[in-house]
């Protein structure tokens, strides 16, 4: 069966590889805190169902706890490392089978290898508490490798870390008009695809959720960073076949066999 990716806005997707549905990063709200969905219907009912979900760290638009308690009891969640110390309410959501992972750790769901990698980013729970948890990105090997990377900054030995990939599922913008270096614009997201040389890449993490009250401050942040990857990447990546998927649109990207 083909590997499928579905893009439901922001950084969650679902892969589907090996007949194992994976959810990335689950964010179902409309408003989250100062910030609401401005693009793209909340994901439906079936976006929920999931035999595995990659939380990539604890920032609370990538580990949502009522989004996580939307899930079916007994869905085997993989978190960083300390999460469930970091974050109290995730330990109240116990129907869900938690594993806590680190960078270089693996671990195997049906068909599926699913490995942890770094993220350059910062892992704690906002806008409070000490550092206890890594960011990660996570690379699941079945019919295709496929490289989520959660929130990340270049690093020099992304391409080492991450391994040899057939689809990269990289950021390309965030909620705000200003990216630190901890994040991937759409240059440096092109830059990361060049290093990492997958046959496909999907850019997230951009054009869902924006600041309330913020529609005027340098809106073309929230519009196009997309457009501007697509871009980017044919100059600098452009042996890589990129799929620009609107909000809950599915690409079946080639890999290799």
């Amino acid at each position: 069966m083909p590997v499928e990716i579905t893009w439901w806005g922001h950084a969650t997707c679902t892969v589907e590889d090996s007949g194992v549905r994976v959810l990335t990063d689950p964010l179902f709200a409309r408003r989250l805190a100062h910030l609401r969905r401005r693009r793209g219907e909340l994901p439906p009912a079936r976006a929920t169902v999931a035999d595995l979900v990659l939380v990539s760290h604890l920032h609370s638009d990538h580990l949502h706890l009522p989004s996580l308690a939307r899930l079916a009891p007994g869905t085997r969640v993989l978190v960083p490392r300390g999460a469930p110390r970091s974050v109290p309410g995730l330990r109240r959501l116990g129907a869900l089978d938690v594993t806590e992972m680190s960078p270089g750790e693996e671990t195997t769901v049906g068909d599926l290898v699913v490995r942890a990698v770094r993220a350059e980013h910062d892992g704690r729970r906002l806008p409070v508490g000490p550092h206890l948890s890594p960011a990660l990105g996570y690379v699941v090997t079945g019919e295709a490798r496929t490289y989520f990377a959660g929130d990340t900054g270049l690093f020099d030995a992304m391409a080492d870390e991450v391994g040899a990939v057939d689809v990269a599922l990289l950021p390309v913008g965030g909620w705000g008009p200003f990216l630190g270096e901890s994040h991937l614009d759409p240059g440096r997201a092109a830059e990361a695809l060049a290093r990492l040389a997958p046959r496909s890449a999907v850019p997230v993490h951009y054009g869902t959720y924006w600041p309330i009250g913020m529609d005027g401050v340098r809106p073309h942040e929230f519009h196009s960073p997309g457009d501007e990857f697509v871009r980017l990447a044919a100059l600098r990546a452009p042996e890589v076949a990129v799929h620009r998927l609107r909000h809950g649109e599915s690409v079946r990207p080639e890999v290799a066999r």
